[in-house]
C-alpha cells in the first residue's frame, strides 16, 4: 500500500519545474534531492532533482520531466511513497482517506460529515458537508477539532459561534 505525499500542480517556468500541494507533515524530510516517488495515475517513478521555495510555494523538478510540456502533462498527478518508507506516525496525523466520510458531531449532535481536507501552508481546513447539504470550511486545529476517532469514523467539533452557519457556506 502507498501513501500520498503531494499532488503536482501547474508548471513553473520552462524547465519542467512544478508547483506542489503538499500532503505530508514532513516536507523537509520527504522532499530531498534523490528521493523517488510512485505516481497515481501510474506514469512511472519520479526522481527528485531539485527542491526550492518561491514566494512561499514549494517547487520541485524531476529527472524524468525535462520541460514545461511534460510538466503540464503530469499536472494533478499524485506523488506516493510505500508505507514501509513512512516514518513513525504522529498520533495527531491522519490520512485524507481516513477523514473523508467521517461523521461530524458538535457535543452529541451529528451535524454532517467530512467531505474533504484542504491542505494549506499555514493550516489545514476540513470541508464539512452539513446535514442541510451546505459545505463549510473548518480550521483543522485542536481548539476547534478536539477529537478525531478514525476507527469510529467520528470527528468532534467545538466551533466558535457562527462557524457552522449556512451563510458561511461555500
Amino acid at each position: 500500500m502507498s501513501t500520498v505525499v503531494a499532488r503536482l500542480g501547474r508548471p513553473h517556468g520552462i524547465r519542467g519545474e512544478v508547483t506542489v500541494e503538499v500532503r505530508t507533515d514532513d516536507p523537509d524530510e520527504r522532499f530531498v534531492v534523490g528521493a523517488r516517488f510512485g505516481t497515481d495515475p501510474d506514469i512511472g517513478d519520479l526522481t527528485l532533482a531539485r527542491v526550492r521555495v518561491h514566494n512561499g510555494r514549494l517547487l520541485l523538478t524531476f529527472e524524468e520531466v525535462p520541460d514545461r510540456n511534460r510538466a503540464e502533462e503530469i499536472r494533478n498527478t499524485l506523488l506516493t511513497v510505500d508505507d514501509a518508507d513512512t516514518t513513525e506516525e504522529d498520533e495527531d496525523a491522519w490520512y485524507v482517506e481516513d477523514l473523508v466520510g467521517a461523521s461530524v458531531f458538535v457535543a452529541d449532535e451529528r451535524v454532517g460529515e467530512v467531505a474533504d481536507l484542504v491542505t494549506g501552508p499555514a493550516q489545514d481546513l476540513l470541508t464539512v458537508k452539513l446535514l442541510s447539504g451546505a459545505e463549510v470550511l473548518v480550521p483543522f486545529v485542536t481548539e476547534i477539532v478536539p477529537e478525531v476517532d478514525v476507527e469510529a469514523g467520528r470527528v468532534v467539533l467545538d466551533p466558535p459561534a457562527g462557524l457552522l452557519d449556512e451563510e458561511n457556506a461555500l
